[in-house]
């Protein structure tokens, strides 16, 4: 009586399956009792901890968006629903058994724990500072979601309402459709977090009150999870798996799609098939030619033993071949053209090995991505759904039970566990970063090595760095293991219970011979890709952790962008004016303090003065490598803050004070300052150099390769290269930027023919380390702590009896005291 009381219908309690579908009094009270389990008892654990350990999120940060409402709303609107059916039980004098009654109660104490929950995760967090809902809150949500999916399972019941064949049916039906779209978005929702700290930081108050000055991240490098912002970096990568206007590559992703779907079908009928031989040998034995033909080529489509892929496999892995290479192509040319739109300022704050690194890990990593979800994750979930579905309908309930889960087990240990070491694979890649820098930086620098005898030292630095990272990899290999080990246990833990059990009712009599072959085989087929399944998390989890640089890179903002309604700079006359300008890199130590001159068409500027006084600052803000802090920067009356980049920078010639080649022939290098020329062009900006007889004296002529970093060529011919290829350029204005002061005097006075050619008829800007060089400019300015403290011509100047005179005076002593060193050490060798 007890029984029948809490179950409908006089019912028992104990039968999961009844009438082709699952007991909705077992599912009621087992559900609502997890559900209660879950989020009262370990909510209320995460509650007390939170209560005492967490700290305190300003209310500024307390945001209230429109889907932390809507998430609060449905919340509260599924404790009213289950208010309404028991209303409606009444009102439809449906009788109410203890079964509805007990999951009422608990459904509706969990929708208000959770509430509270969420209350408390809104205001406080704990030091891991982990943005997201927290674990016990993402399960209740899950497993809601989950029990409305359950009611699909009892399709053919007619102890579920799908008929609909009375108003009672319809209105629990009404109530399902509102429970299964509201637990939905409460999932999709929970998810988001939107009534969490959507930035990357809050600020607390301190215990004394007062605001602190900086502000702490809520996610660090080592405690961040990789699903953190999983969505932005699926939004960044999206375009180039899915290329609009690519019809022929979207119709290759397609038809990748379908052979998935067919190789999902046909992992149903292998192991039937094989049932369908063992039970035509067994019994009274029929030859099963035709069951075992099908058997055949299934296992040809699908794959046979040893790890090799089958027939479906093998199409899709050809097809997604130029998928991958278009992604690759296009995720990386994309990368390389962002760091080139990015500030000098970026660039100098950075290792290049480090850059390179990061982009290789980045591109490698998305096609990672891609096929462990497309062809490994999903379609092993999908192999779980429907062996989960095919057990009970086809067997009971209790084999689809074993398998849900032992599925879920298995999944959550792997997640778990592979969260937890995500730290020490983050720890890997910075040490590996890091080794991998300095064994870049020691090479580049391998002349400086030897000047100092270092070799033992960089050898050590390097031993040290290959330690460190050794350390880190046996972290993540340690854990591994655990991991490894942690899915073995629950893999066998659920085949030996669900062996057994298959075994003990074939035993029985109810099942065959072949039902136990094709469960034993239907498990092992599906954990052998559940057993890569944890592989494919970690990779999964790993190409995250190496996209989090590669977007961090394309996340950067350009420091120097053009305006909306930029418009080419119109060079007519040849004007430069610096107005008020004011410059800093340190908002602290001014470079430049309200600098003013003018340089007329055609006339020479030269700029001198002490090192750090503002020079070459002159020429990168010129050139627009950063924006000033006040002032204006005209070129023909028009600021160039207001024009196109590449329109500035295509009429400006520079010729550096290091001239730096690329790793390719002298024809390249020269040909660099005009993309489209011709050989003849490249040949005549060399003469115009006075280098075309050199490179002509060379075995392999203009086809000669510089070396990295143009290392191959003297000091003076790499400045030559560098003349010729702005006279190739052929630009209205040049910046000097102490192009000579690098050179010994022979070779600065030979190359001075050079660059009087390449300012001829220009308006051009010197900055000068050696006077001798400026005499004949048209203006001179003298800078001192980023202020002008004197101009004018060099008499001028020299007739100040100033800065200037003081150092010209300098120069010239010191150039009389080489001379006669010179001469002494000529007339003391021997005769």
């Amino acid at each position: 009586m007890a029984e029948a009381s809490f179950c409908p219908g006089n019912s028992s309690f104990v039968p999961i399956w009844v009438d082709h579908g699952l007991s909705r009094c077992f599912m009621e009270t087992l559900v609502s009792s997890i559900m209660f389990l879950v989020v009262v008892v370990m909510g209320g654990i995460q509650v007390l901890i939170f209560w005492k350990r967490a700290m305190s999120v300003e209310q500024r940060f307390r945001t209230n968006p429109f889907w932390f409402r809507l998430q609060i709303f449905l919340s509260i609107a599924m404790v009213t629903q289950y208010i309404l059916r028991i209303v409606m039980y009444a009102v439809l004098h449906e009788p109410l058994n203890g079964d509805i009654e007990l999951g009422t109660c608990f459904y509706i104490s969990s929708y208000i724990v959770s509430l509270f929950v969420i209350a408390i995760e809104r205001t406080k967090f704990l030091a891991s500072r982990v943005r997201g809902h927290g674990f016990i809150l993402l399960l209740f949500w899950s497993l809601a979601f989950l029990n409305e999916n359950l009611a699909f399972v009892s399709w053919g019941s007619p102890h579920y309402w799908w008929k609909l064949e009375t108003e009672f049916h319809q209105t629990m039906f009404g109530l399902w459709v509102a429970r299964y779209v509201i637990t939905f978005c409460l999932f999709v929702l929970g998810l988001r977090a939107p009534g969490l700290p959507r930035k990357s930081y809050m600020l607390i108050v301190n215990e004394d009150g007062r605001e602190p000055t900086n502000e702490i991240p809520l996610s660090g490098p080592e405690n961040a999870s990789t699903w953190a912002n999983a969505m932005l970096k699926v939004r960044i990568v999206w375009p180039y798996v899915w290329p609009k206007g690519n019809c022929l590559m979207q119709l290759r992703i397609l038809f990748c799609l379908v052979i998935l779907v067919a190789g999902r079908v046909i992992n149903v009928f292998v192991p039937v098939l094989n049932k369908n031989i063992v039970d035509a040998l067994s019994g009274t034995p029929t030859f099963p030619v035709r069951y075992i033909v099908y058997y055949v080529g299934c296992k040809l489509l699908q794959g046979g033993g040893f790890g090799s892929l089958g027939l479906l496999s093998n199409i899709r892995s050809l097809l997604w071949i130029r998928v991958q290479q278009n992604t690759t192509k296009g995720i990386m040319v994309r990368l390389f053209e962002h760091l080139h739109h990015l500030s000098l300022r970026w660039h100098l704050n950075r290792k290049t090995g480090e850059v390179l690194r990061m982009m290789d890990r980045g591109t490698t990593s998305i096609n990672s991505l891609l096929s462990y979800i497309v062809f490994n994750i999903l379609p092993t979930i999908a192999d779980i759904v429907i062996a989960v579905v095919y057990f009970i309908s086809a067997f009971n309930a209790w084999f689809g039970l074993i398998v849900f889960v032992a599925m879920t087990f298995f999944i959550v240990v792997t997640i778990i566990v592979t969260e937890w070491r995500t730290k020490f694979r983050r720890e890997m890649n910075l040490k590996d970063n890091k080794m991998r820098q300095k064994a870049i930086d020691s090479l580049l620098n391998f002349e400086t090595v030897k000047y100092y005898n270092n070799e033992a030292f960089e050898v050590n630095i390097y031993d040290e760095c290959i330690t460190d990272y050794q350390v880190s990899e046996w972290k993540s290999t340690a854990s591994l293991s655990i991991l490894n080990s942690a899915q073995n246990l629950v893999i066998n833990a659920g085949l030996l219970v669900g062996c057994l059990l298959c075994a003990h009712i074939v035993y029985e009599g109810r099942l065959t011979a072949g039902d136990y072959v094709l469960f034993s085989s239907y498990i092992m087929q599906l954990y052998s890709p559940l057993n890569f399944f944890g592989t494919y998390y970690r990779m999964i989890q790993q190409a995250f952790i190496d996209m989090e640089n590669m977007i961090d890179l394309l996340e950067e903002k350009q420091e120097i962008t053009d305006d909306p309604d930029a418009k080419d700079l119109i060079v007519s006359k040849g004007k430069v004016e610096f107005d008020n300008v004011s410059f800093y890199y340190n908002e602290q130590k001014p470079i430049l303090r309200n600098v003013s001159f003018t340089v007329e068409p055609g006339q020479v500027l030269a700029i001198v003065g002490p090192s750090g006084a503002g020079k070459s600052t002159i020429i990168r803000l010129l050139f627009r490598f950063y924006e000033v802090h006040g002032g204006h920067i005209r070129l023909d009356g028009q600021d160039i803050s207001k024009v196109a980049q590449s329109s500035l920078r295509k009429v400006i010639g520079v010729v550096p004070q290091d001239t730096v080649l690329f790793n390719n022939d002298i024809r390249y290098n020269i040909g660099y300052g005009k993309t489209q020329c011709s050989t003849e062009e490249v040949e005549e900006a060399a003469r115009a150099a006075d280098i075309h007889t050199r490179i002509e004296s060379f075995p392999e002529g203009y086809g000669t390769v510089v070396g990295e970093r143009g290392l191959k060529l003297s000091g003076g011919e790499k400045q030559r290269v560098a003349i010729a290829r702005t006279i190739l350029k052929a630009p209205d204005f040049v910046l000097l930027d102490e192009a000579t002061s690098a050179l010994d005097t022979k070779t600065e006075r030979n190359i001075q023919a050079s660059l009087a050619n390449i300012c001829q008829g220009r308006t051009t800007i010197v900055v000068a380390h050696r006077l001798s060089t400026i005499i004949n400019a048209d203006q001179i300015l003298v800078l001192q702590d980023g202020i002008i403290v004197e101009k004018g011509r060099h008499e001028q100047l020299l007739g100040l009896d100033g800065i200037y005179a003081d150092m010209w005076q300098q120069q010239l002593q010191a150039e009389e005291e080489a001379v006669a060193k010179g001469s002494s050490e000529t007339l003391d060798e021997p005769k």
